[in-house]
């Protein structure tokens, strides 16, 4: 493969600042403004940099990505927490854990439907172990990847098939990432036009928009200073301390445990005299860690890779298809509000890290309900997975 145009990872991360400082401009612009209304910044911001690394430009793995993904995204965690308001989360309701709930049936329906439907595809040499490849693949879709290694290995998928799955894994996912950011963009067109109930989740958005209005003030140097302290201190603090903790199963271990620990420390900061940095702009460093994750994780994207298994692929769109029709159409039936749905949906398909970006990407305070969801995935994630890899070997049965 032609090794990329851009290399060194300072170089790599300046090529970022630099499509998103364009993108900000662009919206500025009345032009810009008219486009970005249909089509929301975060889009742009996270398949930009994917064009630029599947073109050659900027490559798909670096340092400076396994950088971002330790450090800031911790760190943004912690400065977009500082300022929620936990007891107005705590009154969001039910429907995060029923879309939630309703995500991870579709997961376990979906993938067996997808290769009842599509199996013949396959090539014939993968024998039984395209459906353990699925299950595996169902253990991460509804927990993370702690559960797809868990799933794998104990009914036996090979080496290579694990490395083929992680491929449709990342690519189908990916895809799916961007739809539920673009529902970010959206979500008060959607939520109007099918009358949900928005009161609570508004509750906690004017609350904190209150308190922001109330503390703002001109940034110092020392306030500064002190949003970088707590951000990435906070973050090399908690990595130290998860490392010593036990891993709980395969559920709880190594980076679930830093997003769980940089959670905890940004909902205690918010009882504290701390929280008033949000005036000084806590959380618009916290964003601008964010937009620079999902640049990165734009970056990571090889959809060139998905080319070599397109029988596999092909399922997994189907699936998450199936996953999408799920969690939707019990969004229409509770008239729930779209961020319950994208929430839920990331915290099935993604996990800790990527459910909490998908919620701050509706509005930072929220970020804490994309975490506990997505702890809840982790726990359902191996019996859920186990129960979808039955399925699926039935279907495997079935269809030779």
């Amino acid at each position: 493969m032609t090794q990329p145009l851009i290399q060194n990872p300072m170089a790599v991360l300046t090529v970022l600042l630099t499509v998103l400082s364009l993108l900000f401009l662009a919206e500025q612009h009345p032009v810009g403004a008219r486009v970005f209304r249909v089509l929301p910044i975060l889009v742009l911001v996270y398949f930009v940099p994917t064009l630029l690394s599947n073109t050659g430009l900027i490559p798909t793995q670096s340092e400076l990505y396994g950088f971002v993904s330790a450090y800031l995204l911790p760190a943004s965690l912690v400065l977009q927490v500082l300022s929620m308001d936990l007891p107005a989360i705590s009154r969001l309701g039910r429907g995060a854990v029923l879309l939630f709930l309703a995500g991870t049936a579709g997961i376990i329906v979906g993938g067996p439907l997808a290769y009842l439907l599509l199996g013949h595809l396959m090539p014939a040499d993968l024998g039984d172990q395209a459906w353990k490849g699925l299950a595996a693949l169902s253990g991460s879709w509804i927990g993370g990847s702690a559960n797809f290694v868990a799933i794998g290995q104990s009914i036996g998928a090979s080496d290579s098939t694990l490395s083929m799955m992680v491929v449709v894994d990342v690519g189908v996912s990916n895809m799916w990432t961007a739809v539920l950011l673009y529902f970010a963009g959206r979500e008060r067109e959607m939520d109007a036009r099918m009358g949900a109930d928005r009161r609570a989740i508004d509750v906690v958005r004017e609350q904190v928009e209150r308190f922001q209005a109330s503390v703002l003030r001109p940034a110092s140097l020392m306030d500064l200073v002190w949003i970088l302290t707590i951000g990435l201190g906070s973050t090399v603090v908690c990595t130290w301390v998860a490392k010593q903790l036990p891993n709980i199963g395969t559920i709880i271990t190594g980076f679930t445990w830093v997003v769980i620990l940089v959670t905890t420390v940004g909902v205690a900061l918010s009882f504290t005299p701390m929280r008033r940095l949000e005036g000084a702009g806590a959380s618009r460093i916290g964003a601008l860690f964010l937009y620079v994750l999902v640049m990165t994780i734009g970056a990571k994207a090889d959809f060139r890779r998905l080319l070599d298994a397109p029988a596999m692929v092909a399922v997994g769109v189907v699936w998450m298809a199936v996953h999408a029709a799920f969690i939707l159409g019990t969004r229409r039936l509770l008239r729930a509000p779209i961020f319950f749905a994208a929430v839920g949906s990331q915290a099935n398909v993604g996990g800790a890290a990527s459910a909490s970006i998908v919620a701050a990407a509706f509005h930072p305070a929220l970020a804490p309900v994309g975490v506990m969801l997505a702890v809840a995935g982790y726990v359902l994630g191996t019996y859920g997975g186990l129960l979808c890899a039955a399925i699926l070997e039935q279907v495997y049965h079935l269809i030779h």
